[in-house]
């Protein structure tokens, strides 16, 4: 028996009620017995007593404050993200971090740092990492399916057109699509590649009236390998999800994961049908037909940090590779800006 199975429930504070907070964050903690959610820090009072009769609503202050409370869940605005993070760490308390990370790559390694002297646990929620989608991406690469890989293109395109009233679409520090989609595609990227060579980017404010980042385009270099993370705000027929060209076969595939939709639905991790897609939804290779998705699982991430919690292994995503999608996205910036490829330094694959 381990030691996640004898202690009692872990409890956690969580930080914002928004859509991360509300609709990822406390449902996947209720599908997790190891934890249990004992208290919120949100203005919005009346949802959270709503969804989680008997959940204490406190302000960010007395959440952080409270002894009672193991782990801190940070899902409030991206500027926010780093000084919650310290302060948390500062009281002794485990985190988890909404993507993306922090704003800033050297204060990432900061808390990564902070985190480590003080032997506590420092995740990020990068939760995209088991998309059922990806999870099929990583596995078709491994049985090396496809032969030598020359193009890799992911794509996170929406259609909405008008824009919203909210911060996410402000032109603020962490506003805009490439820290919020982006944040994913970058994430998923380095975990099946490293590090690039070099990174080009265009940036754009499509929209009437947009002011932050709505449209982008990456193009990432790995030696002959050349990845394109592509997103777009007002995408009426979407491209596919992914797109693989290798010299054995190609693979591409339509529509986003399903677990964002389910837990909209009410649905939670561990009930039947999570996470799976119906078969007209599967990839394709060019020459040997559909390609089953593999199911999506968002559950590991606090199942696998209840482990980490308990000593029994590794976070289910490190600080130090949430900082490298930060490197990344500041190299992107300063592409966009300086009209240039910026290198960095990376594998050429």
């Amino acid at each position: 028996m381990t030691a996640t199975s004898t202690r009692s429930p872990i409890r956690a504070g969580l930080i914002g009620y928004g859509l991360s907070g509300a609709q990822f964050h406390a449902p996947l903690l209720a599908a997790e017995p190891a934890f249990t959610l004992a208290a919120v820090a949100s203005r919005r009072a009346q949802d959270v007593t709503r969804d989680w009769p008997g959940v204490r609503v406190l302000s960010q202050d007395e959440l952080l404050a409270d002894p009672a409370l193991e782990l801190i869940i940070i899902a409030s605005p991206n500027d926010t993200h780093g000084a919650l993070a310290e302060r948390a760490l500062l009281a002794g308390k485990h985190v988890v971090v909404e993507k993306p990370f922090t704003l800033d790559s050297a204060e990432a390694w900061r808390l990564d740092a902070l985190a480590r002297e003080r032997g506590l646990c420092l995740t990020v929620f990068h939760n995209r990492r088991w998309d059922g989608d990806f999870l099929t991406v990583r596995q078709l690469l491994e049985q090396g399916r496809l032969g030598r890989l020359f193009s890799f293109e992911s794509h996170f395109d929406r259609f909405r057109p008008q824009v919203k009233q909210r911060w996410k679409e402000d032109d603020v520090p962490g506003g805009g699509t490439l820290w919020d989609l982006g944040a994913h595609l970058i994430d998923q990227t380095l975990q099946l590649f490293g590090l690039p060579e070099s990174i080009s980017a265009d940036l754009g404010r499509q929209r009437s009236g947009a002011r932050a980042t709505d449209w982008f385009h990456l193009v990432l270099r790995y030696g002959e390998l050349r990845v394109l993370l592509h997103s777009g705000s007002v995408v009426h027929d979407p491209w596919p999800r992914f797109v693989l060209q290798g010299e054995a076969d190609a693979w591409s595939k339509y529509g986003l994961d399903p677990q964002e939709e389910q837990l909209k639905a009410g649905l939670r991790p561990g009930l039947a049908g999570w996470g799976l897609e119906p078969a007209e939804r599967y990839g394709r290779l060019g020459r040997g037909g559909a390609v089953p998705t593999l199911p999506g699982d968002y559950g590991h991430f606090y199942r696998q940090l209840a482990r980490a919690i308990a000593g029994e292994g590794p976070v289910p995503v490190t600080a130090e590779s949430a900082g490298q999608v930060i490197r990344v996205i500041e190299a992107a910036l300063r592409s966009d800006a300086e009209g240039r490829r910026i290198p960095l330094g990376g594998s050429p694959g």
